[in-house]
């Protein structure tokens, strides 16, 4: 059976590669850029690093920079309609994955009659309009890598993926500049999501060779460096190799897919507004626990590969050792796992089961079938944690 990956056409990595820009637009062409960010992004000075490079190559540009964090698709339409009065050549993001997401959706919809809302029915509706290019102010999200965009649904509390092979980004930016001054807690949320997307989809049924490859570098560069990043901020090195990790995770995801912790978190992202990183942080090791059996060989061989360490142990002791990897991970970083204190209830299970079950784009993915009663199990083992 014949496999493939989806890679964006061009990736500048390195401290300082924001310079590169002036390449790309050279390139390109670019009379006009569009900028997508966020209050955050510009109030800690990173857009002023973009704008500074725009302004030396005598580039124009209109920021938009009133998106929400993790936005409903109403919020991303409205995005789209301001967009669409302003001209420009060329798209560029500059932030975390909600920024990102929302301007790979704007490079289908520029001058469209489309909304995102169409795209949530048949994301294949739309074709890109305008290159982009994908700067990320996390080490996390890897939607500077994806052909994926992930928007909320009010109406029914939860999250859905829009998935287009045209969003897969035409160029990437991965300076570790960027992150160097985000707050320990983001580090770890965004970290632990990265960490997800590649044991996800190392041990997915989409996954191939193709996809293995950058997985499981992925998941060495972040098992082996987010809680140095996390207790060291100033530690360039750690987070450089979770940004890069971030991005391999990423290429990962498009040539496998994420499973059932992403798919149980997106009812808690949708209903409770937790961040999408401390959703799956939450669920991380209870899934993986709950799949062992299924995946216990994938497990292992990506043990072998970041901890060659572990070698001597058997197939079991080493999935074991990296379901207890990933436990520890989520506490030596201090994410909150009570779901108490996100207003989640014991009542509120049921709710919980039937959006979990919704996610049948991921749940497919999960090398071993969920029923309602496994979902409700990791639902009530999570609501018992402290």
């Amino acid at each position: 059976m014949g496999y493939q990956i989806k890679i964006p056409s061009c990736v500048y990595s390195g401290m300082g590669s924001i310079e590169d820009v002036q390449t790309i637009l050279k390139q390109e062409s670019a009379k006009k850029a569009l900028v997508f960010t966020d209050k955050g992004v510009a109030g800690a000075g990173l857009l002023d690093k973009l704008l500074a490079v725009l302004e030396h190559c005598s580039v124009d540009y209109q920021v938009f920079d009133e998106l929400k964090p993790e936005p409903a698709y109403g919020d991303v339409e409205a995005v789209v309609e301001q967009m669409n009065r302003e001209n420009g050549d060329i798209i560029i993001a500059i932030g975390g994955g909600s920024v990102m997401d929302a301007a790979k959706l704007c490079s289908l919809l520029k001058g469209s009659d489309y909304t995102v809302k169409d795209l949530l029915d048949n994301p294949l509706l739309a074709s890109k309009q305008l290159k982009t290019v994908m700067i990320p102010t996390t080490c996390g999200t890897g939607s500077e890598a994806t052909c994926n965009a992930i928007v909320a649904i009010p109406e029914e509390q939860s999250k859905k993926g829009i998935v287009n092979a045209e969003m897969i980004p035409d160029y990437v930016i991965l300076d570790a500049q960027m992150i160097a001054g985000l707050p320990a807690s983001i580090v770890a949320a965004t970290g632990v999501d990265a960490l997800a997307h590649v044991v996800e989809c190392y041990t997915s049924k989409k996954a191939t060779p193709l996809s293995d490859t950058y997985a499981a570098a992925g998941a060495k560069l972040i098992f082996r460096n987010i809680e140095q990043a996390y207790k060291n901020p100033s530690d360039m090195e750690a987070k450089n190799n979770l940004l890069l990790g971030a991005f391999y995770g990423g290429v990962a995801i498009t040539g496998s897919g994420t499973t059932a912790v992403h798919a149980l978190s997106y009812p808690l992202g949708g209903k409770y507004h937790i961040p999408h990183g401390v959703s799956n942080a939450i669920l991380f090791a209870h899934v993986m626990a709950f799949n062992k059996d299924a995946c216990a060989e994938r497990l292992a061989q990506l043990c072998d590969a970041v901890y060659p360490e572990q070698s001597a142990g058997s197939g079991e002791e080493k999935a074991d050792y990296m379901i207890g990897r990933i436990a520890a991970i989520v506490k030596n970083t201090d994410i909150p796992t009570n779901l108490e204190a996100f207003g989640v209830k014991m009542e509120d299970l049921d709710f919980l089961v039937d959006a979990g079950s919704r996610q049948q784009r991921l749940l497919v993915n999960n090398m071993k079938e969920l029923s309602l009663e496994d979902i409700r199990s990791i639902y009530l083992n999570v609501l018992k944690e402290d």
